[in-house]
């Protein structure tokens, strides 16, 4: 979706079928039309000299520029008193170091750096724009990224500094809007119909980009070198120690396309699967990176009929785990006056396992319950069968309700609390449409076979799954995650996550063994870090124990936020003493936005 003839291949297609679109469109070819005379009688008097095509570079970009300025108008979308710390932070302009700790980081915790993403909007608020073709607006998730990174370093005494620090990801589209200091891209994910392809056209036209490289999603390490990624774009490379951006990262030209948001580095050979979704074919491909991240030594098209916004791929010691559920980006839709991003539970859900090497034609897919899935806990192989443990929901997050629908009233509906009892986990009804828990399906690669089943109950919902990352692709005996806060979740209309979650794999909840099993106990054993009131986590992560033995030793650490205090600090907690008190609250200078993905890494 980055050239100009793809563009206007889309916008012509069928557009005949939807009357109001026609309407619409004629009015803005109309206006364009009136531009562009403008435009050729200026182009008839420049001088046809060495400085010719940057002349008519410059004049064609002003034209459009006076165009999109005379009728698109943006506007920040309103934050409730709920919303403030969705709102963003300024960067820093260095480094801070940290005094104020409760507690004591232990002596075994590793020299390292803890870095999440996330969402920061450059210029205020989420933007919207409302024109002569409607009203468009970014979804809640499309800021542009914003690094914030703890440093844990030890001196020869024993004691530790800790700095922190944070920064934009400056993408080439970031570099753009800062040197033109406003908003330039126009929204192209979620709005009316017309207004989407005006704007998938315009920024076509001037940036010869559909939308934003918003690289706010997720920050990963491939053979000592950190990314910064967001599924619209390729990576751009991060210096893991000042936070600037280096380069874009297409793996020495071979991978032209967007690259998921959670690559996975294959068990024993250290190899890195990777796959880029795409709204017009390929939907979708797969790659392997060698392990020293200089070649891509494998790329299939997996050959899709529909392109499905799959946000996670699955690795074990032989496959890679590709899920086809039903939330898909659909230009033809778009085009016959629909949202370009929809879930519908009405249409097919697959998994797809292929060998680490394969082609489409060695793929064995197995039939699943509709759902929506956008994490993958783990995947391994166990016994002639795939299992795949990862989050499941009955509708989607992401894009939100159509254009005319009440937003908050539809996050706030789907976020409610789950009832305990078995007919309202697969109501039809919205209430707690969103709640999510953690499911395994199991398939058979000889017979074919699919099981599935919940793991965990109704009494919370569950997201941002991480394990130790030294099992990835094995069998696994835990797993960490953050627990929704769904009541405040449903007052805020946005997602707040208000404690962690242990997950025992091989332990049975023992309290549901005792009685009969409702859906609200626990299929396997739970244990929980709750926080106080009103305070909430993102970019959870597992940091490994120094000289670590076990699956679990180690700590969880997180970003928190208490909205009641409007303070934001980092807990390291135990994961051998999960329920406990955090070992340490290291608390930050400044406000810390709710973001995403984020890990840990050694230095």
């Amino acid at each position: 979706m980055t050239t100009t003839s793809t563009a206007f291949q889309v916008i012509n297609c069928n557009i005949d079928r939807s009357p109001s679109l026609s309407r619409n469109f004629h009015h803005f070819k109309t206006s364009l039309s009136s531009s562009f005379k403008t435009m050729v009688r200026e182009l008839r008097q420049i001088p046809m000299q060495i400085d010719a095509l940057r002349s008519i570079k410059n004049a064609y970009v002003k034209i459009l520029d006076a165009f999109v300025d005379s009728v698109f108008e943006f506007a920040d979308r309103p934050l409730l008193p709920s919303h403030t710390n969705f709102a963003p932070v300024d960067e820093l302009e260095e480094a801070l170091l940290i005094t104020d700790i409760e507690g004591n980081i232990p002596d075994n915790f590793q020299e390292g750096v803890y870095i999440r993403n996330g969402s920061n909007p450059l210029f205020g608020g989420q933007k919207s724009t409302k024109s002569i073709f409607g009203r468009s607006s970014y979804i809640w998730v499309e800021g542009e990224g914003m690094l914030h990174a703890l440093y844990f370093t030890k001196e020869g005494d024993g004691s530790w500094n800790v700095v922190y620090n944070n920064r934009y990801v400056q993408t080439e589209t970031f570099k753009l809007e800062k040197q033109r200091n406003k908003p330039s891209f126009l929204p192209a994910t979620e709005g009316d119909s017309p207004a989407i392809l005006s704007a998938y056209l315009l920024n076509t036209l001037r940036y010869g980009k559909v939308n934003k490289e918003a690289s706010n999603t997720n920050i990963f390490k491939h053979s000592g070198k950190l990314y910064s990624i967001a599924e619209n774009d390729i990576p751009q490379e991060i210096d893991i120690f000042t936070l600037k951006t280096c380069d874009n990262w297409d793996v020495n030209g071979s991978w032209k396309r967007p690259f998921t948001s959670h690559p996975k580095r294959a068990p024993d050979t250290g190899e890195l699967v990777i796959m880029g979704v795409d709204a017009i074919k390929p939907f979708l491909e797969v790659g392997v990176v060698s392990a020293d991240g200089k070649k891509l030594i494998h790329k299939v098209d997996v050959k899709l009929n529909r392109c499905t916004l799959c946000h996670d791929i699955g690795v074990t010691q032989r496959y890679n785990v590709i899920l086809d559920f039903p939330l898909t980006i659909n230009l033809k839709r778009l085009i016959s006056g629909g949202p370009l991003i929809k879930y519908n539970g009405e249409e097919y859900a697959r998994i797809g396992i292929m060998p680490r090497y394969g082609d489409s034609d060695s793929i064995q897919w197995f039939e699943v319950e509709p759902c929506c899935s956008l994490h993958i806990f783990n995947s391994f192989e166990d016994d002639g069968e795939v299992v795949v443990w990862g989050y499941r929901a009955l509708d989607s997050i992401i894009p939100g309700p159509d254009m005319g629908v009440n937003k908050f009233e539809w996050f706030s509906r789907r976020f409610r609390p789950k009832n305990s009892d078995e007919k309202s986990i697969d109501a039809s009804t919205e209430d707690g449409l969103l709640f999510s828990r953690c499911y395994e399906w199991r398939l058979h690669m000889q017979t074919g076979e699919v099981r599935e089943r919940n793991l965990t109950g109704t009494k919370f919902s569950m997201d941002f799954p991480i394990i130790n990352e030294n099992f990835i692709g094995v069998k696994s005996r835990y797993g960490y995650t953050q627990v929704v806060d769904s009541t405040a979740s449903s007052t805020s209309g946005l997602p707040k996550y208000g404690g962690l979650a242990k997950l025992y794999f091989e332990e049975a909840d023992t309290r549901s063994s005792l009685r009969k099993r409702s859906c609200e106990e626990e299929l396997i054993k739970v244990e929980y870090h709750m926080f106080e009131e009103n305070t909430f986590c993102t970019g959870v992560a597992f940091a490994p124990k120094h000289g670590g033995v076990e699956e679990d030793d180690g700590w969880i650490i997180t970003f928190v936020h208490n909205e009641n205090s409007n303070t934001s600090q980092v807990y390291i907690i135990d994961t051998k003493k999960f329920s406990c008190e955090p070992v340490a609250k290291i608390a930050l200078p400044c406000r810390v936005p709710y973001g995403f993905h984020g890990a840990f890494m050694t230095i």
